[in-house]
């Protein structure tokens, strides 16, 4: 009977190309400290919602510094909750959009304090978090990582997180743009998406 080939991490050089940035990622770090970091701005928007709807300025757009990306929210009609709410989007989007070094990559890799915090929290977890859980996009951001570095291999990944493959790939698809960024990496590396 043939052995199961075996799966290994692809070199550096043919990675797929990605924003890296040094550790702590971005979306793993303290709300206070991002938001420190980002460009918060208000705007009226127009539409359907009655005659309260925006009488302030009541959306909200944050953008890191860094990066440029985006947060925004303007469906609520407080401030204070649409700030909170693009908040929260910035950090999917982070986690989605920028890279920093994994552990299946030792030659870049350096423990930072607030990764490894999430990956110990997290290692023989069961991955399921609502996007409410303020680590969530933590998480995810981690977990990419380490799929970007593994050629978008779930199996070469689970080791690393004490965790099952089906888990990995369980917290991928939660959560639609992850599996369409996966999806990206597979097939930078010819590799069937996930479904």
């Amino acid at each position: 009977m043939p052995s199961k080939p075996t799966a290994i991490v692809p070199d550096a050089s043919l990675r797929m190309a990605c924003r890296v940035v040094d550790p702590p990622h971005p979306a793993v770090i303290d709300c206070d400290r991002l938001l420190d970091g980002c460009e918060l701005r208000t705007q009226r928007r127009s539409g359907p919602g009655g005659q309260h709807r925006n009488k302030t300025s009541s959306g909200a757009f944050l953008t890191h510094r860094s990066t440029g990306l985006v947060g925004e929210a303007t469906e609520r009609r407080s401030q204070a909750q649409n700030r909170e709410v693009a908040l929260q989007r910035l950090r999917f989007l982070l986690a989605i959009e920028v890279r920093t070094p994994s552990p299946l990559d030792p030659s870049d890799w350096q423990a930072d304090g607030n990764e490894a915090t999430i990956r110990k929290r997290y290692a023989n977890h069961p991955f399921r978090l609502n996007e409410s859980n303020a680590d969530k996009p933590a998480l995810l951001a981690l977990v990419l990582n380490d799929l970007w570095v593994a050629g978008g291999q779930p199996s070469l990944i689970a080791e690393t997180w004490s965790v099952s493959t089906s888990k990995i790939v369980a917290l991928v698809r939660s959560y639609a743009p992850a599996l369409t960024w996966v999806n990206r990496v597979r097939h930078h590396h010819e590799r069937l998406p996930l479904h």
